[in-house]
């Protein structure tokens, strides 16, 4: 996949929010509710893989390790800012990828939360939770999801072939 695809797909997506915000459309918050649980998943798949693929890969400050919830958190925090702050099309969507990205990050270690211990059992215990939690809310949110990959992804009939999948299911 070229970063030009990529692009035009975020381009035109945007687009499609745009047209939302401003036509003051409802829908929009199920909208954005597929790129929040795409970004959580890519993300805290990707946290997963590079914690146990390289463990030794983390902030360290005067000897405390900082994990990475705690990025989550300041993402989190900034992009309930940003959410307050900016209301345009543009920013919606970069808004809702930012959103998702914290909360991969920040409910990644949510084992750690409960049980305040940093070994593999507290961390792998919530770990199937979560993702099955995010593949619910992706699916649920899927129509709308193929709705958008149908209008904005250049291989249409791939899409339309799961969606029909799903539907017939």
């Amino acid at each position: 996949m070229s970063p030009m695809f990529i692009l035009s797909f975020i381009s035109r997506v945007n687009n499609s929010i745009a047209r939302k915000v401003k036509r003051d459309e409802s829908g929009l918050y199920l909208y954005l509710t597929f790129p929040i649980s795409v970004a959580f998943l890519v993300t805290f798949v990707s946290a997963r893989i590079i914690s146990h693929f390289a463990p030794w890969l983390f902030l360290s400050i005067d000897g405390v390790h900082v994990h990475h919830f705690a990025y989550g958190f300041f993402i989190l925090t900034i992009s309930g800012y940003l959410a307050l702050t900016f209301n345009g099309p543009r920013a919606t969507l970069l808004i809702a990828f930012l959103h998702g990205i914290g909360l991969g990050l920040a409910l990644d270690e949510f084992g750690m939360w409960l049980h305040l211990r940093d070994d593999d059992i507290a961390r792998w215990n919530f770990d199937g939770l979560l993702i099955f939690g995010a593949l619910i809310i992706a699916i649920v949110s899927a129509k709308q999801g193929f709705k958008t990959l149908r209008t904005h992804f250049p291989f249409r009939w791939v899409v339309k072939l799961v969606q029909n999948s799903i539907e017939k299911a």
